[in-house]
């Protein structure tokens, strides 16, 4: 019996995965712009983005948001990463705490 994916899960999951360049993880660097959950078919559907299209990590980054995602659910959902560019990333998307330790908000 599955039971319904809680959206809190999903991003504490998303949270675990970092930046290697930039020491932060993907949820205060503001890369995850939407997760939608439809727990009739317990599905989770990410869409995220990087700093850059020619990001280093471009690949591996989206993959390793999707294991940890997976992992946290077990076998009670199913994940799909879509990896968008529309809108472009910008340093607005940081969180206070992120912005604060790249270097964008005064101490």
């Amino acid at each position: 019996m599955t039971t319904d994916i809680d959206e809190g899960r999903v991003y504490t999951a998303l949270g675990t995965v970092w930046d290697p360049e930039l020491g932060l993880d993907i949820v205060s660097l503001g890369l995850v712009y939407d997760v939608r959950i439809d727990n009739a078919a317990h599905v989770v559907e990410i869409d995220m983005t990087l700093t850059t299209p020619g990001c280093p990590v471009s690949s591996s980054m989206p993959a390793e948001a999707e294991y940890a995602v997976r992992t946290a659910l077990g076998n009670d959902g199913d994940v799909v990463m879509n990896v968008v560019w529309d809108p472009p990333w910008t340093p607005e998307r940081l969180t206070p705490m992120a912005m604060e330790r790249l270097g964008f908000a005064p101490r």
